[in-house]
């Protein structure tokens, strides 16, 4: 049986629905901006339209990116780099929980309104059965993680140590550049939703061009860019 388009219904091409969402979701920008940007670029849609279209489609794309990433790659069983940020939904503190291979991949974001035992045991849980077991675990001194890992059993495993969990606290800099630019959150369910859409595009456009010559560079961006173009097509 063929698979029908999720695009079947909509006027709008699905090579504009992928451009308003990776823009979107990508780059630092609100929906007006891409709003404009397309409007330069001879498409005409409201802001309101790009805001259906990542509440819509964006799951799917990140689903469909974890997708082929976990089957074309093996998973990160070496070193797991976990932290966490407070973010604040309508003026309460909540907690974006991170977890980072050694290649700064984000494996798991999770959103939790506490940062103790329950939460941080909540999360690891939830990371290590998508992901398996690692075989180090770097954190900070945070003392939730290491009671967590005990009732786990693998606290022999956490690592803690000043500058050893750089990898994750730069990870967090895009999504905070995001944040911004989103003027915050309004629901936890919208913060969870959109950090792991996020952490799925991140890791597809991230290149860390500061490690490659140019020309690979070149090479690797132009496959990410033609793998998102190939999202969700027949």
């Amino acid at each position: 049986m063929t698979k029908r388009s999720p695009f079947r219904y909509f006027k709008t091409s699905p090579e504009i629905i992928r451009l308003a969402v990776m823009l979107y979701v990508r780059f630092p920008l609100s929906l007006r901006n891409v709003e404009d940007l397309l409007h330069e670029r001879g498409v005409d849609v409201s802001h309101e339209a790009v805001r259906y279209w990542w509440h819509r489609f964006g799951p799917m794309f990140a689903s469909e990116i974890s997708k082929r990433r976990i089957c074309g790659m093996k998973a990160s069983h070496w070193r797991w780099h976990l932290d966490e940020v407070f973010v604040k939904i309508n003026g309460e503190r909540h907690y974006l929980w991170r977890a980072v291979d050694h290649e700064g991949e984000v494996l798991e974001s999770f959103v939790t309104r506490k940062r103790d035992k329950k939460a941080a045991l909540k999360f690891l849980r939830k990371a290590m059965r998508k992901h398996g077991q690692p075989e180090v675990i770097v954190t900070d001194r945070l003392r939730s993680y290491g009671a967590a890992m005990k009732e786990l059993g693998n606290a022999h495993k956490q690592k803690t140590g000043r500058w050893l969990n750089n990898r994750v606290e730069n990870s967090h800099l895009p999504f905070r550049r995001r944040e911004r630019a989103m003027l915050r959150f309004r629901r936890m369910r919208s913060l969870q939703k959109f950090a792991a859409i996020h952490a799925s595009v991140y890791n597809l456009f991230n290149a860390e061009r500061s490690l490659y010559s140019r020309s690979n560079f070149k090479l690797n961006r132009a496959a990410a860019l033609s793998e998102w173009r190939g999202l969700c097509a027949e």
